[in-house]
This record gives C-alpha cells, sequence and structure tokens, in this order.
C-alpha cells in the first residue's frame, strides 16, 4: 500500500508543447537513486532541454537535470545522468519504429509522482516549423479575444 495518493507534479515541459506538434504520449518509471527521489520531492527538475532516445531495445532518458540534493554527502548523484526508462517491451518496440520511421523524436512532458513512484510522461513529437509556432499563438490569441468578447457582452446584457 503506497504511502502517497495521487497525482504530485514536480516539473512539466511548457516549451515543449510550443516547439512539437504532439502525436502520443506514453507513461514511463524512471530508475532513480535516493538522493535524485529526494531532490525531486522538494519539487526541484527541469525538463526543458531533456530528450529520451532507444539504444539497444532499452529506453534512456538524457539532458533532464535534477539539481544534487542540499542534504547529501559524497554519495549525491551527477546532476544530468543518463536515467533509464521502464516501458513494457511493446511500447519501447512501437516508440523505437516511429522514432526510426523519421521526422519524430521523444520528448518528456512531465515529471510527476504518481502513488508515490516517481514517473514520467514521454511523447511521440515531430518538430513544429516557425510559421506553425506563429499560427498556434495566433489561434490562442484570437480564441482568448473572443472569449473576453463573449464575457463583456454577457455582463452587459444582463
Amino acid at each position: 500500500m503506497p504511502r502517497e495518493r495521487g497525482e504530485k507534479v514536480v516539473a512539466t515541459n511548457r516549451r515543449a508543447r510550443h516547439e512539437y506538434t504532439i502525436e502520443k504520449t506514453y507513461e514511463a518509471g524512471l530508475v532513480l537513486t535516493g538522493t535524485e527521489v529526494k531532490s525531486l520531492r522538494q519539487g526541484r527538475a527541469n525538463l526543458s532541454d531533456g530528450y529520451a532516445y532507444i539504444d539497444g531495445g532499452e529506453a534512456y532518458l538524457d539532458a533532464v537535470h535534477i539539481p544534487e540534493y542540499s542534504q547529501g554527502t559524497w554519495t549525491n548523484h551527477s546532476s544530468k545522468r543518463t536515467r533509464k526508462l521502464l516501458l513494457h517491451k511493446e511500447e519501447i518496440i512501437k516508440l523505437s519504429h516511429a522514432v526510426s520511421a523519421g521526422g519524430y523524436t521523444l520528448v518528456p512532458l512531465k515529471l510527476y509522482f504518481s502513488d508515490g513512484r516517481a514517473k514520467v510522461e514521454i511523447a511521440v513529437a515531430k518538430g513544429k516549423r516557425e510559421y506553425d509556432k506563429r499560427q498556434t499563438l495566433r489561434e490562442r490569441q484570437d480564441k482568448r479575444e473572443a472569449e473576453r468578447a463573449m464575457r463583456s457582452r454577457n455582463r452587459l446584457g444582463d
């Protein structure tokens, strides 16, 4: 029986949703050391430069910054080490086929604790072009303005 219930988000990669078109997401476990878990429980992590890759039938997460634990001693971890992802074999095969098809990459979207266990949400993503990014921003701004106009109209109509 886990001590913690529910989901506690440690870090999100907001830039990934701007830079990439997300095709499909997967939840993966992480192989971590004790000081990494303690540092994550303090809510400290950075996913912005991170990426995942498949090598030899295993999935790895690289360039994710988990700072050293403040009360750690000589047993502290290195902050940007490569960490192994825990996925089912079928999921690893699907991910490797998607990446090898070309144009797709694996990006971490969210790092969180689910019922006390560290998890990462990775996505199969395709990079956006500059005009796609501008189009997305424009659509979001237009939607926001339309909602604002509807709110003000509803207030005046009451």
